[in-house]
């Protein structure tokens, strides 16, 4: 934020109201800056070089920092280059309208809404998140060049803390907003240097006691289609004869996220001898390999990805040893069942290691099957496209109990992603947006 520069504010209640009138969703060509806006390549390329990490070359978008902040200018001025209504929500979520000026221009329960997020994980890649907004954009161009015309509003959205890479928990900004999240407990959470949500986003400029459930702004929408780089390698795995650059989500798997607390002692490293230590490393090590062995045993994934060592010294015994465990299954019973497998290794490992466990559960999102009537819908519009379940997270499947909602995925030809190596083929994102354009002009035009 530069000097002087007055915070943003949320918008104050919820556009709900009468239809939208036609004029407003159909602007004559050459109106007003909506004529020529940033093409794909200008936008990414203007996007790139917002939080990236000069020595690992990913990005560190983290909620509510300085790149955060960036991001959402850059989008803000996405929105006004082509002349939408711009809204900030109480939750910080960001959102270009198609044909609204006022708060009795949506009517209620029809707008069709595409978007993603723009934060990263640590040292993230290039498309996880932005790819769905940039494509949204684009997609609206191209309808928009082709003379679409739009029977109902259409939104984009940019969630904010996607990812959870500061706060711990992913999908803040929608899982407020769909009431997954109460106030309360967004006001507990706190990055690795103590720092809590709400101190954050005072420092960005918003106001975190009007954070909270926001179905009247959810009851706008009639459906949600997220748009995302594909995490995992089905689409490039596909025999040529069946190759796609485009699939659609048919399921995401459950999945959740538990704090690992070893809790020992600390002790000198030189002269303890080790039939006298209660080391938490020891037990911490043994749960990794546990977890990785229940997985493979159920089919299922999990991952410490994160650890935080107390005092954290060369020469010193642990006194703590806390990981996190991302695990993630099929079906309800798999996870459920490797997770209690992996408590009890770490319990085990403990008492042989005079070691307390105390394992806490931050987090945990259940299977999401989408619309079935959208998702096949859209696939057929696309020429039978696929349908590909998926163990990632995203937005579109927080708000799948609260609207219809789809995903489409964009072909992945190495399936890396949470990485500087993600990557996608220009034509597979041109084709994507495409495919975007046609799914909204199906759902939005007559």
């Amino acid at each position: 934020m530069t000097s002087g520069e007055r915070p943003e504010r949320p918008a104050r209640g919820p556009v709900v109201g009468r239809p939208v009138p036609q004029e407003l969703l159909t602007p004559a060509n050459g109106e007003g800056s909506a004529a020529s806006p940033p093409s794909f390549h200008e936008m990414w390329r203007d996007l790139s070089s917002v939080g990236r990490y000069k020595d690992s070359g990913g990005y560190r978008r983290y909620a509510w920092s300085g790149a955060d902040t960036d991001c959402r200018a850059w989008f803000r001025a996405q929105a006004e280059a082509r002349g939408l209504a711009y809204e900030l929500d109480r939750n910080g979520n960001q959102w270009a309208w198609l044909g609204v000026t006022s708060a009795e221009d949506i009517a209620l329960g029809n707008a069709v809404v595409t978007g993603s997020h723009l934060d990263s994980v640590p040292d993230g890649g290039a498309f996880d998140g932005p790819l769905g907004v940039v494509s949204a954009f684009a997609a609206l161009d191209r309808l928009r060049e082709r003379g679409a015309h739009f029977t109902v509003p259409l939104g984009i959205v940019n969630f904010q803390d996607e990812e959870g890479a500061r706060f711990g928990l992913a999908c803040v900004g929608s899982r407020l907003s769909s009431g997954g999240l109460t106030q309360k407990q967004a006001h507990a959470l706190r990055d690795g240097d103590g720092v809590t949500l709400p101190q954050a986003m005072e420092r960005a400029g918003h106001d975190p006691d009007a954070i909270g459930p926001d179905p009247e702004r959810l009851s706008r929408i009639g459906a949600f289609v997220e748009l995302h780089i594909e995490q995992g390698r089905a689409l490039a795995a596909r025999a040529d004869a069946d190759a796609r650059s485009v699939g659609v989500a048919s399921a995401i798997w459950p999945h959740g996220r538990w704090r690992f607390d070893f809790e020992g002692e600390a002790n000198h490293a030189g002269t303890t001898r080790i039939e006298d230590r209660r080391d938490p490393m020891l037990t911490y090590a043994g749960t990794v390999l546990a977890a990785r062995e229940e997985a493979r045993l159920s089919g299922a994934l999990a991952t410490f990805g994160k650890v935080a060592v107390e005092p954290n010294g060369v020469n010193a015994i642990p006194s703590l040893v806390r990981g996190w465990l991302d695990s993630r299954a099929a079906d309800e019973d798999t996870l459920a069942t490797v997770v209690a497998a992996i408590e009890k290794a770490a319990g085990e490992r403990g008492k042989l290691d005079g070691v307390q466990v105390r394992v806490t559960r931050e987090s945990r999102t259940p299977v999401v099957e989408f619309a079935h009537d959208l998702r096949d819908r859209i696939a057929r519009q696309l020429g039978g496209a696929p349908l590909l379940p998926t163990g990632a997270g995203h937005d579109a499947g927080i708000l799948s109990a609260s609207l219809p909602t789809a995903m489409l995925y964009v072909r992945n030809p190495t399936g890396v992603s949470h990485s500087p190596a993600e990557f996608a083929q220009e034509d597979d994102c041109v084709a994507g947006i495409a495919a975007l354009a046609d799914v909204l002009e199906g759902l939005a035009c007559r």
